[in-house]
């Protein structure tokens, strides 16, 4: 059984790259470095979601009635109409206020303009929503489960890539005290009250 890093190592292949940077007008290598940062970010962003017992059953509810995974079996077909797809919506859930910083961190450590990267992202949420979907049925991973598989799945890649894990939490952590665990409260709740 294929696990979260598993499924996405799988779909951001070579193939997906490329059809990643044609979209996008840049090259392959600036996607997979932009890629390398990217993916951090929106595993903390649910993470910090799933450690909130409200924010962990809405983001159970979305896998379960959205994300089934099955992105991940039509990948060429979802990156030619990426735009059109749910990536936006994904992004303000997870990102909240910090999508612009994060845009522009990532953009200015990969070379690629910060529009670029919010297009990026767009394509990226879904990808991770799925394979995050796909693994929780897989793994009979409840709302309670979801907190331990975020963190298992940040925990590599924080291993794998530690200057982009270190960049990223940089840049979500807004009041700069090493905690971004205070910023996604203080988000989740301005979302709330929405």
């Amino acid at each position: 059984m294929a696990g979260l890093m598993d499924l996405l190592g799988a779909a951001l292949n070579e193939n997906t790259i490329q059809q990643m940077a044609g979209r996008l007008g840049a090259s392959d290598t600036q996607v997979q470095s932009a890629i390398g940062m990217a993916l951090p970010a929106l595993l903390q962003g649910l993470q910090r979601n799933a450690a909130d017992p409200q924010g962990a059953k809405s983001l159970a509810n979305a896998l379960e009635r959205d994300h089934d995974g099955s992105v991940l079996d039509n990948l060429m077909d979802f990156l030619g109409n990426a735009q059109q797809g749910p990536g936006a919506g994904i992004l303000r859930h997870v990102l909240g206020d910090q999508q612009v910083v994060v845009q522009q961190g990532i953009g200015q450590a990969s070379g690629i303009n910060p529009n670029q990267i919010g297009g990026l992202l767009e394509m990226l949420a879904p990808i991770v929503m799925g394979a995050l979907g796909k693994t929780t049925r897989q793994q009979g991973a409840g709302t309670g489960g979801l907190l331990d598989l975020l963190g298992q799945a940040t925990g590599q890649m924080q291993q794998q890539q530690p200057q982009a894990f270190n960049l990223v939490t940089m840049l979500l952590d807004q009041n700069r005290d090493g905690n971004v665990m205070d910023d996604v409260v203080r988000m989740l709740g301005n979302f709330l009250k929405r």
